[in-house]
Order: C-alpha cells, then sequence, then structure tokens
C-alpha cells in the first residue's frame, strides 16, 4: 500500500482532506460575503425605487420590495457558492423535482395549521386572546383577498429563501465540515441569531427562533430534502400572521382574525408572537410527531440521521 502523500501547510488549511475544494469554513465565508454583496447593491436601487413610490418604508410596499431583494440576492449566493466553491449541483441541496415535491409542500402546510391551531386554541382557552372580529368587519372584500393573495406569496418566497439558506447551505455545509448533529445545532443557532434584527427581538426570541430551527430540520432530515421543511416554513408565517393574528417574529401582518393578546409574555411571547414564548415548544412537538409520520407514510428513502455518512 502507497503512503498517503503529505498535504502542505497552505493545502491544509484552505482545501478539504478528500476533494479538491474550500474547506467548509471558506464555503461559508465567501456565500456570505457574496450574499451581503448582493443584498447591498440590490437594495441601493430598489430603496430609490420605493421612495419613488412613496410610502416605500412601511406596509405592504416595504414587504414586497425587501422580499424580492432577499429572493434574489440568497437564491444568487447559495446558487454561485453552490456550483462553484462546492462543486455539487443546485438540485443536490434536496431540491430534485418530482412527483413528491407538491404533497411535501401541501404536508408542511398542513402541519403547521395544525400546530398553530393549537397555539391559538390553547391561548384562548386560557383567556390570553381576545377575538375582536373579522377583517371583512373592517376592509372591503376586494381589499381582504387582494392583501391575501399578497402575504400568500411573500411567505412563499420568504419560506423559499430562508430554508435554502439555513437548512440548505448553511446546515449541509456545516455537516460536511464537522457531522450532521453539529451542523443542526450550529445552523440552526446562526437562524435564531439572523431574526435579533427583527422588531422586539431578544435573547429569548432568538432561543425560540433556535428552537424553530430545529423542528424545520427535521423535515429535511425525515427526507432528504428540502420541500417538507419550505412547506413547514410557509405554513408557520401564514398561518400564524395572516390567518390567527400573532406577529410573525415580531413584524404585525394584515390578518384574517383581529385578536388582542393580553396573556404573559413569557408564555404568549407578546409582541415578538409565540416563536418567543413557552407555548411554542408544545406545538413543536406536536408538529415534530407529525412530521415522522408524514415521512414513515410516505415511505422516504433511509433518513439522514439513520445514514452512515449522515449526508
Amino acid at each position: 500500500m502507497l503512503p498517503t502523500p503529505k498535504r502542505s501547510f497552505w493545502k491544509s488549511i484552505f482545501l478539504s482532506p478528500g476533494e479538491p475544494r474550500l474547506r467548509a469554513a471558506w464555503r461559508l465565508a465567501i456565500q456570505t460575503i457574496l450574499l451581503l454583496v448582493l443584498l447591498v447593491g440590490l437594495s441601493i436601487p430598489v430603496g430609490l425605487l420605493a421612495l419613488t413610490l412613496r410610502g416605500g418604508t412601511s406596509g405592504t410596499l416595504y414587504l414586497t420590495l425587501s422580499t424580492a431583494v432577499e429572493l434574489v440576492a440568497i437564491t444568487g449566493s447559495v446558487y454561485l457558492a453552490r456550483r462553484f466553491l462546492d462543486r455539487r449541483s443546485f438540485a443536490s441541496l434536496g431540491l430534485k423535482w418530482d412527483r413528491r415535491v407538491f404533497p411535501d409542500l401541501l404536508a408542511g402546510i398542513a402541519i403547521t395549521f395544525v400546530m398553530m391551531g393549537l397555539i391559538y386554541l390553547a391561548m384562548s382557552l386560557f383567556g390570553w386572546t381576545h377575538f375582536t372580529g373579522y377583517a371583512w368587519h373592517f376592509d372591503p372584500l376586494a381589499v381582504v383577498l387582494g392583501q391575501l393573495l399578497l402575504y400568500l406569496l411573500a411567505f412563499t418566497l420568504v419560506g423559499w429563501q430562508e430554508e435554502l439558506l439555513s437548512r440548505g447551505y448553511h446546515l449541509q455545509t456545516l455537516s460536511s465540515g464537522t457531522n450532521l448533529f453539529w451542523g443542526v445545532v450550529i445552523s440552526s443557532a446562526i437562524f435564531g441569531v439572523l431574526h435579533l434584527g427583527n422588531p422586539n427581538a431578544t435573547w429569548v426570541s432568538a432561543v425560540g427562533i433556535f428552537f424553530a430551527g430545529l423542528f424545520l430540520a427535521l423535515g429535511y432530515l425525515c427526507t432528504g430534502r428540502l420541500w417538507l421543511s419550505i412547506g413547514l416554513h410557509i405554513g408557520w408565517n401564514f398561518f400564524e400572521g395572516v390567518v390567527f393574528g400573532f406577529p410573525v417574529s415580531g413584524i404585525a401582518i394584515y390578518p384574517l382574525l383581529r385578536i388582542t393578546v393580553s396573556g404573559p409574555a413569557m408564555w404568549t411571547g407578546g409582541a415578538f408572537g409565540p416563536e418567543s414564548g413557552l407555548i411554542v415548544l408544545p406545538a413543536l412537538a406536536v408538529g415534530a410527531l407529525l412530521v415522522w409520520l408524514y415521512s414513515k407514510w410516505r415511505g422516504s428513502t433511509t433518513p439522514l440521521y439513520n445514514s452512515p455518512s449522515g449526508l
């Protein structure tokens, strides 16, 4: 057996031991820099457009434009990093397009309806929420439908881009440099930190988002694909904000159910929303069980958490 050639000092620092590509930390750093460059570069002309249209600093226009900027920046940076730094296909992140895509998306959305419905029911039983009316009691039906469709589109894009970044590039690149366990934990921690810039965010809300990240990662771990996680993310935001009327990670959304929340913030999450309250933990447990049951019924291939290599 021939001896393994000794790697140079610089190759050991910059290159992966098994193949000629940069180590995971360098790939993550470059993708992050690329993402920031795209965000800044796109935000300037979009910001000028928002000011020209007036009202670009708040409300529907702000949500639409900011989501579009993030969509292009995240998708573009991940695609370029995956293709040229990781030397892998974009689809290999778990984005294979086949007959299972829509069932996974719809299952994720349905699971989060159950989860958020349980949160709303529990908070109502404890007297922490007070129903004041429906959206169509306050606005014309055309306005209600328009807002409904707009937020559905916005949250679909948010679900795509945040799962592509966090459960796609972050989790999988970290796992390739460490192992699957640390890839899930560190990517979920980053997911929590990234939400510290949201309105009303605290370290408590960051911890809640961390646990939400673990839950979203389960969809990927059980199926080996991102579509279930994307559906979970879309459904969580949509039902939390639009349907049941809670803040979505600190952001006020146009709600169909008009409610006020008066319970203890430790449980309800206060102005940040249920992710920041203890009420979210049993809902995440129920959701995790439903994800596991769906993946068993789905008959997916060997789950990633059982595979020898993790990825």
